[in-house]
């Protein structure tokens, strides 16, 4: 009796310790985390240069540089915005050739004529200060609450751009609006010829606040993370994994979550109708022992989730993972180093986390 007491009581302590590194009941990784840099005021993106820089940006209008593991003092640049609820300086995209342009895009939200709106504007990397260059697309309507904001370069060297329905529904299901979309444009702001609607920016519509971007690394992919209803509509949750093809409908505010009419394209999956995940930056990593799983920054869920990808595009979930479950508050993107590493930013210092010490950080996974 007293040695089954002993082995049930050291199962336990074990179980418990491997919950700290990682590991839940569906986890099958043990992993950690480690700070690399605190003390960040709502970090939102970060990005890797070519020279071992990682740019990022602070929600009330900084893009700072972190080398070497450490900030330097001084802004690589400081925009004037608008940061009110849930706008401010978000997303930010290093062109693909920026080791000869030197290009760096941001997406911010700003205050004109008693309205909030955002826009991509670009920046150029002269003697190691950013300069603004130009702007990309201007005049998104904002608000409060629901401004997407996360931009990436795919692997057709295009720019795309997120954008929330700024808490005007309908907004996402019309064309002619830019609301609640995934736009695509040329990287000097242009209108591609192949898009999928002639001199339209809109790659797909029916969004209601899409704040993830991702490609499979080999098939090209795309993936899209947006937050579902918190009560809009009389809805609640139903955040969205979506596989995006060019002029397809997702539904929003017509349908929300999987079982939507067939003229709508169905999430690959989703929280349900009683589970908040509030998806932010995704990742699906080049290499590791996560390649070929979508990983997913969760704000309101608290948690990394993995969604292990099945199927010859990759466009399946066959399974999912929850990592660092109310750990480390919350989380607002994940992105891969040059070396494989895989990095994560916390958001506990919006006003809607609780900050732990040196919040908000940026962390560094390790496998274990």
């Amino acid at each position: 009796m007293r040695r089954w007491w002993f082995l049930t009581t050291v199962a336990l302590v074990a179980v418990s310790a491997l919950a700290w590194r990682g590991w839940t009941a569906d986890a099958q990784t043990p992993v950690q985390v480690e700070t690399v840099v605190g003390d960040l005021q709502i970090p939102w993106e970060a990005e890797f240069a070519p020279d071992g820089r990682i740019f990022l940006t602070e929600r009330p209008g900084r893009i700072r540089i972190i080398r070497d593991g450490r900030v330097d003092p001084q802004p690589w640049a400081e925009i004037q915005v608008a940061h009110v609820g849930e706008g401010g300086l978000l997303g930010l995209a290093l062109a693909p050739d920026f080791p000869q342009t030197r290009f760096v895009y941001v997406y911010h939200t700003y205050q004109d004529g008693g309205g909030l709106w955002n826009r991509v504007v670009r920046l150029v990397d002269r003697n190691g200060r950013g300069q603004t260059d130009r702007v990309i697309i201007d005049r998104i309507p904002g608000a409060v609450v629901h401004d997407g904001g996360r931009i990436k370069f795919g692997p057709d060297g295009k720019l795309y751009v997120t954008t929330g329905d700024a808490r005007e529904p309908p907004r996402a299901q019309d064309r002619s609006s830019l609301n609640g979309k995934v736009l695509r444009l040329n990287p000097d702001g242009t209108v591609p010829n192949d898009n999928p609607f002639p001199g339209s920016p809109v790659f797909s519509l029916g969004h209601r606040n899409p704040q993830g971007l991702a490609w499979h690394p080999q098939t090209r992919t795309m993936y899209e993370a947006e937050h579902g209803p918190s009560g809009d509509l009389g809805l609640c949750c139903r955040d969205e994994i979506n596989v995006i093809e060019a002029g397809r409908n997702y539904g929003w505010p017509e349908a929300s979550g999987k079982g939507g009419a067939p003229r709508f394209v169905d999430p690959i999956a989703d929280s349900g109708a009683n589970e908040t995940w509030a998806p932010s930056g995704i990742l699906v990593p080049s290499r590791g022992p996560w390649r070929d799983s979508l990983l997913v920054a969760a704000l309101r869920g608290s948690q990394l989730r993995r969604l292990i990808l099945v199927g010859p595009e990759f466009a399946r979930v066959a399974s999912q993972e929850v990592y660092f479950q109310g750990e480390l508050g919350r989380l607002r993107d994940i992105f891969q180093g040059p070396d494989g590493t895989l990095y994560l930013l916390t958001n506990n210092t919006d006003g809607r986390g609780s900050p732990r010490v040196n919040d908000d950080r940026l962390l560094k996974i390790v496998f274990r």
